[in-house]
């Protein structure tokens, strides 16, 4: 019998998930014939979803490319490890469990959750790039963008956005993409109730933080705003596609910091 989570994604979710997915991936141009992409997998709704995309794509993508599924312990219960492996039975695929220290080595730092999730990040390159893979794929959403963008502006003073795709730093020839760019969250807690996806816990014993932090604020805001206006969300998502930088004060790039006094200035000497 086939299994109702990719028989969903043909159907009642075809137009929520399945479609913004193949959108992401034509208009960011994620990945091309012969790429080989590991999909990493935490055993939440997102990472699920992702693989259940992928699997979907091996079976009837038009491009060929060779996907390897990755899960990375970093400290997971029993229980936890049992569900993401009970999740990936249902999804008929092989995945590859890898063990790390992550939760212990960070849990007394003052800044954990960033540096978690710098050396998850890390360390998910380097099991990819043993496994013959050039590209990452994560699980971040529309949501997690636009969350992102006010969390630069309203928290670290800049402007700027988590993007589709990105090179690694200290991995040569290594990328990080994610396809579920255009897919929003609410589209992926009803596909994963609809199929009864069970979610497996973080297990970080600092993720009752989760509630208080910054991200979470944001989240808030946003469903206020969206409240009185529901275009808020999809607003804040084209600011970072119509960026005007002759109406910008000052912008960084490679070069150094490009201030609106200096054409300003040029213009004057015309």
């Amino acid at each position: 019998m086939k299994d109702i989570i990719l028989d969903s994604l043909s159907k009642d979710f075809a137009h929520g998930i399945t479609k913004p997915f193949y959108k992401a991936i034509e208009e960011y141009r994620l990945f091309k014939s012969g790429d080989k992409i590991c999909v990493c997998v935490s055993g939440g709704k997102d990472s699920l979803l992702l693989a259940a995309l992928f699997r979907r794509y091996e079976l009837y993508g038009k491009t060929p490319i060779s996907v390897k599924y990755l899960t990375m312990d970093a400290g997971f219960s029993e229980q936890t490890l049992s569900i993401i492996k009970s999740n990936a039975e249902r999804l008929n695929v092989d995945l590859t469990i890898f063990k790390t220290d992550v939760f212990r080595l960070v849990e007394k730092e003052k800044n954990p959750c960033f540096l978690c999730s710098k050396m998850r990040r890390g360390l998910l390159y380097k099991k990819a790039k043993e496994l013959g893979c050039g590209k990452i794929a994560l699980g971040h959403h529309f949501d997690d963008a636009i969350e992102s963008i006010l969390m630069g502006m309203l928290y670290g003073g800049q402007a700027q956005t988590m993007l589709p795709r990105v090179k690694a730093q200290n991995f040569e020839g290594m990328e990080l993409i994610r396809p579920l760019y255009f897919v929003r969250e609410k589209d992926i807690i009803e596909w994963a109730d609809r199929c009864k996806i069970e979610r497996a816990g973080c297990d970080c014993a600092l993720k009752d933080r989760e509630n208080g932090s910054e991200r979470a604020a944001i989240k808030r805001l946003i469903a206020e705003l969206c409240e009185e206006n529901p275009q808020v969300a999809v607003n804040i998502f084209r600011s970072v596609h119509n960026v005007r930088l002759d109406r910008i004060i000052s912008y960084k790039d490679s070069d150094g910091i490009h201030s609106f006094l200096d054409r300003f200035e040029d213009d004057d000497k015309k």
